[in-house]
């Protein structure tokens, strides 16, 4: 997912994405212990979306803050 896709969401939209994402990862993580992950840079995929969503909604909390004052 880029950024660009994720600037379109609504920041509640976003932080479900992010819950969804967690959960997959988590769902992942078990695959990887029990062996049955077939792609590992799945992981490393899901990781990073979470991360860039994360950062995309403290970009529009800081823009919120800085509109406010």
């Amino acid at each position: 997912m880029k950024a660009s896709e994720v600037r379109e969401l609504s920041l509640e939209e976003m932080r479900r994405k992010v819950a969804d994402l967690k959960e997959g990862l988590f769902n992942l993580r078990f695959q990887d212990e029990i062996g049955q992950l077939e792609n590992p840079q799945k992981m490393k995929q899901t990781k990073r979306d979470i991360a860039r969503i994360k950062t995309v909604i403290r970009e529009s909390e800081l823009k919120n803050n800085t509109d406010t004052e």
